[in-house]
């Protein structure tokens, strides 16, 4: 009940959290923390390394299941996203990643609704507009109207 009480410290309202699993145990050093607006990843023991994407980017999800992961209950979920930093992200291993994926769905629609957001809102959007960029290297200018001279 400690760790929970530090997690909702640091973190604010833990939805979910779970850690990688081997063998079908959580022994790695990898955790996973869903908040109602950001999925944190979390990697290392001495050396932390802690990445994290906000619900509202997330575009899909699938999930994989190896042989050895459907022995033991456990399954990979995939992330894709429209974040520049992590286009994708793999929650490996997780235990009950059916009842996980259907949280973070419910998560994402519910950031979705409150930035009224839907996927197709976002095509492009990591995508920069340079101004001033001459895309086909001919001199001309992408923006440039000609008509606005005469």
């Amino acid at each position: 009940m400690a760790n929970m009480k530090k997690l909702r410290r640091d973190y604010g309202d833990v939805i979910w959290t779970g850690k990688k699993c081997i063998m079908g145990l959580p022994i790695s050093f990898t955790r996973y923390i869903l908040t109602t607006t950001v999925l944190y990843t979390k990697i290392g023991f001495f050396n932390i390394k802690e990445d994290e994407i906000d619900l509202y980017k997330i575009v899909d999800k699938t999930m994989k299941f190896t042989l050895g992961q459907r022995m033991v209950g456990c399954g990979t979920i995939v992330v894709t996203s429209r974040d520049c930093d992590t286009p994708n992200k793999e929650l490996v291993s997780v235990k009950k990643p059916r009842q996980v994926k259907k949280l973070l769905d419910e998560a994402v629609k519910l950031e979705r609704d409150k930035y009224m957001v839907r996927g197709r809102d976002m095509v492009g959007a990591n995508l920069h507009d340079h101004d001033g960029f001459d895309a086909h290297g001919d001199d001309i200018d992408a923006d440039y109207d000609e008509t606005a001279e005469e």
